[in-house]
């Protein structure tokens, strides 16, 4: 029996799977160890997952995470877990978790667009390269974080439509103040400022919030997936984000030359079925 986890910054999938039948999906907070520490990580698996994923030894653990690109964070985040299943870790990143679930073993431009964005090439086996996101200061273009991030500040410059200043304000019942110290104070910022893209997508008829979206996604492929080659691969998405918003995010690409072919809200069911198949342990 394996068990299979993928974690965003937002929300942590998680999957135990005897050959390729789910046993048990459960959804828990995402895990970042870029924001966390190792104790504050054990806390969160030992406190969420329901008390059957503590009662056996598992084959594999695959866990897949944001935050877990470096060999350091890999090791804070694998320690946590060997902690509380006593059974063989393998850490990767998030962007891993995109490519084998999306494009299982064949080639291919793998794509997250959810809290935060991130990109590859992946040549079947292993991603060959990788434009750094950067995080919502410096880039992931196209992600809720930062769709959040702009549409916030327009509001708290009286940018943004005054209708829809209003509604926000009335929706989130939050003040400037309050706004600033999330952003600048509290844990997961990024977490914070991706909640707006729910609203965002509520009002998407608007004209303001339809190209404050569509220029969020322009930058993404002409800042991130434009430096592959992408006239001569397939180009698939996964996330939140690029779920939700799929039909504006089509309606982008086909305006600036790409073809999108598969949009995924999770990269799990892929995931499941690539672990089936192919022996990593």
């Amino acid at each position: 029996m394996k068990l299979i986890a993928e974690s965003g910054s937002t929300r942590t999938e998680w999957a135990l799977v005897d050959g390729d039948y789910v046993v048990e999906h459960v959804f828990t907070e995402g895990i970042n160890p870029f924001f966390q520490s190792r104790r504050e990580i054990s806390r969160s698996v030992r406190l969420e997952l329901p008390g059957s994923f503590f009662k056996k030894r598992f084959e594999q653990v695959f866990f897949y995470g944001a935050g877990c690109s470096s060999e350091d964070k890999k090791s804070i985040l694998g320690a946590s877990l060997v902690a509380q299943f006593k059974s063989p870790i393998q850490v990767e990143s998030d962007l891993l978790a995109a490519a084998r679930g999306l494009l299982k073993n064949e080639p291919g431009i793998a794509c997250i667009l959810g809290t935060g964005s991130n990109s590859c090439f992946y040549d079947g086996e292993k991603i060959v390269k990788h434009v750094q996101s950067l995080g919502y200061v410096l880039g992931d273009e196209g992600s809720g974080a930062v769709m959040g991030k702009k549409f916030l500040a327009d509001c708290l410059k009286d940018l943004a439509p005054k209708q829809l200043i209003d509604d926000f304000y009335d929706k989130f019942r939050i003040t400037s103040d309050d706004a600033l110290e999330y952003v600048y104070n509290r844990a997961f910022p990024n977490r914070f400022l991706s909640t707006f893209s729910y609203f965002l997508f509520e009002h998407l008829n608007d004209d303001y919030v339809y190209n404050l979206v569509c220029q969020n996604f322009r930058d993404f492929f002409v800042r991130n997936v434009m430096q592959y080659d992408y006239l001569n691969n397939p180009i698939h998405f996964v996330g939140s984000v690029a779920y939700n918003y799929s039909l504006v995010l089509r309606e982008v690409a086909k305006e600036l030359g790409f073809g999108i072919e598969k949009i995924e809200e999770t990269p799990m069911a892929g995931l499941i079925d690539f672990h089936t198949h192919n022996n990593m342990i």
